[in-house]
């Protein structure tokens, strides 16, 4: 699902919202989570999951092309964890395709 396909499913969902508000809606939300997640702050949705920031620890790697060492930096990088409830819906919506898919081949 890109940006644009949960504009159009919030203004479908939603009748009195116009395709420009239900856009909107969208980008305040996101401009939210995104600069939460700068300042360092933890964002939490329950039922869906919770946005954090991850630190990667400064490391040594090589250069693919030279093999030559090359010192890579600390990073800060977002991370989700699905909630409980994201994952068990993903997981029974999984177990559900595999099984039709089962018996779709057994025929």
């Amino acid at each position: 699902m890109t940006r644009s396909n949960l504009v159009e499913e919030l203004a479908n969902r939603f009748g009195q919202l116009t395709h420009r508000d239900a856009e909107y809606a969208v980008k305040t939300i996101l401009d939210a989570v995104s600069a939460a997640l700068v300042r360092g702050h933890r964002i939490e949705i329950r039922g869906f999951g919770s946005f954090s920031v991850n630190r990667r620890p400064p490391r040594m790697g090589r250069n693919p092309r030279s093999g030559e060492s090359v010192a890579i930096p600390e990073k800060r990088v977002p991370h989700f964890k699905p909630g409980k409830a994201l994952r068990e819906a993903v997981d029974a919506r999984t177990e559900t395709l595999l099984t039709a898919q089962g018996s779709q081949q057994l025929k």
